[in-house]
């Protein structure tokens, strides 16, 4: 045969090999981003410091414990992790104990019902001690908190000594018992709390509100950890643990407490004291912190070697719960039940153990110095996390600045999702500001994701034939495509850099813009837009952000309608009757303009405007395109509706000239929304300014009963003939179009 055929292959060789992102970490331990590589292959063991339970979980906690929860859900659904993750509880604790004492206590208090006499005497004998701990309180928050307090008790305690009526001594008792409870208590626990011998004083607070807490994370959508534990339950691992760290050198016992030795520990060649800060070695002030209320006293403190030795075991006090050991009955130090917890489920080295920044010193690096002691080794933690604070509108959150914010606080305000969307618009290791501008931009990102989600759906539902599903695509389709994958490779490096969600919602919001001007471009073309692209790029965003927690149930593309069990089957059983219903009511709209029916036009837009959004259903007529229909959570329509009434009246007031919606660009819209409004209903939509009207909707009374002034009046009435004009020609057209 002629020619160069050789009968055999060419050579071939595989494509240049290219640099591709590796997932790295910010590691507190050296203060840097650091390769990820768990020690056992895709396994990995992660251990995060939970809550300690005596009061309303806030928002610092949210802070936590959300940001944690997209961390674990990336590296497991992303990334591919086999993550266990065990997280503590502390159910023993000064804290707690003080806590459980005071309310104790003061129930009993309350149960004697005291004569108005003897509780103004009490009160009076309680705020004695109580001036001298202001007087002496150096912390500026701390200090405007009892400032108020006192400021309270004493004008409750003198509205009590004054003469009053029977029925009204006692209101002013229940008054000041309430105004008073801090300062009773203090008093109440100075007399009696050491006489409190019963763990179970000790035990009902912690349960109470760490099922308090478990709601809350339910609420959150915060993933629960494989393994809980609690201190309670894990003392005879405690003082094992304790009794280790003396066998090997590290722990002393004195008056019954055994102490961690640091300065033995620093001067071994094996171990480093104080790996995350080793700057803050010496604060004594976050020493204290670190051994709690109950255990900082004089004779406490001249029981340690150094005065950075820290507790492991506590000899309980009278009015302390307290379990047996070698030493004697006592309680563990804070620091200890973190290590032999993680220790007795994750063993003697983890990969990533996480917590809140403040905990960094001494809690954490406490943590590190026992465990190491204990295991003898200088890896108990490979990679330690730390999520950033949180600030109230950039200011500390404080009970003194009334800027407390628990986590139902903000629930009641925001959902789960939007709450988790403005800790995606954020870099996880670093300060947070929860503010208003905060949530109203993560509302502002959701809306235009459920825009994107609920187009492209419509778009699905376009009928179409089997083969013209695989439509030929053309230069948009190639460029949506190709800004689909650069986006994708983005999302991929962001994620590989820290987790840097920020930048992949950024990303995520390019591809969406991109994917709309796609949309606008082929509709106004009278071309449906390529279904597969859509669908692929949709399905691919759903996704991620179900890997972020932010979307549930099954649901291909968008969130869930209703309740994420069935919303499938919810949209998928009433969308068919939907768009039945939207087609009649766009063949009544198209006979009612050939034959100048206002009437029935008025009653399409009714349909529209006011019925079907009671119902979660949301109408976008488009000029010459059929009318999209799209489910959406019903309050949202609600307020979406609301909100366009008030920007709707604003203008009214104002006129042309005096607001943004009369500038450039805004002017048609505003215009016909105003048109559609009869003067009879243009006041009653503000019920936050009026309170009365006349039978033809004219406000004659202001919001708290007043009449109005001859000078409101004359201003509102140009206003309302003024709007008169506009409804009269807005009815007009409706008329006259065909």
């Amino acid at each position: 045969m002629s020619g160069s055929w050789r009968g055999i292959q060419p050579p071939w060789a595989p494509p240049a090999a290219t640099d591709q992102p590796t997932l790295r970490l910010y590691n507190s331990l050296t203060r840097s981003k650091e390769i990820f590589q768990p020690q056992n292959g895709k396994q990995v063991l992660w251990y995060c410091c939970g809550p300690t339970v005596y009061d309303a979980s806030h928002m610092g906690h949210a802070r936590s414990y959300i940001s944690f929860d997209i961390l674990r859900r990336i590296l497991m659904n992303y990334f591919n992790y086999d993550v266990f993750y065990c997280m503590n509880i502390t159910d023993v604790d000064d804290k707690i104990i003080k806590r459980a004492r005071h309310n104790h206590l003061f129930e009993e208090y309350k149960g004697r019902s005291p004569a108005a006499a003897q509780l103004v005497q009490d009160v009076t004998a309680a705020l004695k001690p109580f001036s001298e701990k202001l007087s002496e309180t150096t912390d500026p928050d701390k200090k405007q908190m009892l400032e108020r307090t006192h400021r309270s008790v004493m004008s409750a305690l003198t509205s009590l000594q004054q003469p009053l009526p029977g029925e009204e001594i006692t209101r002013q008792t229940e008054v000041l018992l309430d105004q008073a409870k801090d300062v009773l208590c203090d008093w109440l626990d100075d007399q009696y709390g050491s006489q409190l011998t019963k763990n179970s004083i000790f035990s009902t607070l912690p349960q109470h509100w760490e099922a308090d807490y478990h709601q809350d994370m339910d609420a959150l959508n915060v993933l629960p950890p494989d393994v809980l534990t609690r201190v309670s339950e894990y003392m005879p691992e405690i003082v094992q643990f304790v009794a280790k760290v003396m066998d090997n050198g590290y722990g002393y016992v004195s008056n019954g407490s055994v102490y961690f030795d640091t300065v033995k520990f620093s001067n071994s060649e094996k171990h480093s004291y104080a790996k995350l800060v080793p700057e803050a070695v010496g604060d004594q002030k976050a020493l204290h912190e670190g051994e709690g209320d109950l255990s900082i006293s004089a004779d406490r403190l001249s029981e340690k070697k150094s005065s950075n030795d820290f507790a492991l075991w506590k000899a309980s006090k009278p009015g302390e719960p307290s379990w047996d050991s070698p030493w004697g009955k006592g309680r563990p130090g804070w620091h200890i039940e973190c290590s032999a917890m993680a220790g007795a489920i994750l063993g003697e080295s983890m990969d990533i153990h996480g917590g809140g920044f403040d905990l960094r010193f001494p809690h954490h690096d406490n943590e590190l110095a026992q465990s190491e002691a204990y295991f003898d080794n200088d890896h108990w933690v490979r990679y330690f996390l730390h999520t950033g604070h949180l600030t109230i509108a950039g200011c500390k959150m404080s009970k003194s600045l009334k800027n407390f914010i628990t986590i139902k606080d903000a629930l009641s305000k925001h959902t789960a999702r939007q709450l988790r969307l403005a800790f995606l618009m954020h870099s996880w290791k670093d300060t947070l500001d929860y503010s208003s501008n905060t949530m109203e931009s993560a509302i502002q990102y959701e809306r235009f994701l459920n825009e994107f989600f609920l187009n492209v759906k419509d778009i699905l539902r376009t009928p179409t034939s089997i083969t013209g599903r695989f439509e030929k695509w053309q230069q948009h389709e190639l460029a949506v495509n190709k800004g689909f994958g650069e986006r994708k490779r983005a999302v991929h490096a962001a994620l590989c850099d820290n987790v840097d969600t920020r930048t992949v919602l950024e990303e995520l919001r390019g591809l969406i813009t991109q994917c709309n001007t796609y949309i606008a471009l082929e509709k106004s073309s009278k071309r449906l837009p390529n279904r597969l692209l859509l669908n692929r790029i949709a399905t691919y965003i759903t996704h991620m952000f179900k890997v972020f927690g932010a979307i549930e149930g099954e649901e291909p593309i968008g969130f869930p309608v209703g309740s994420a069990s069935h919303s499938v089957n919810l949209e998928t059983t009433v969308m068919p009757y939907l768009k039945a219903m939207s087609d009649f009511r766009e063949s009544v709209r198209h006979i009612a303009r050939e034959r100048r029916v206002s009437e029935v036009l008025r009653v399409c837009d009714s349909l529209r405007d006011d019925v079907l959004p009671e119902l979660g259903v949301r109408l976008e007529d488009h000029e010459g395109l059929p009318t999209v229909v799209k489910l959406v959570d019903r309050e949202t329509l609600l307020k979406e509706r609301e909100e366009k009434k008030k920007v709707t009246m604003a203008s009214m007031i104002q006129g042309p000239g005096g607001g943004e919606l009369w500038g450039r660009g805004g002017w048609g819209q505003a215009r016909l929304a105003r048109m559609k409004i009869p003067p009879s209903e243009m006041f009653r939509l503000e019920k936050d300014k009026y309170s009365k009207f006349d039978e033809n909707g004219f406000p004659t009374h202001d919001i708290e009963g007043k009449e109005l002034s001859k000078g409101q009046s004359k201003k509102l009435r140009k206003a309302y003939e003024a709007q008169e004009k506009l409804y009269s020609e807005y009815v007009h057209t409706l008329q006259s179009e065909s």
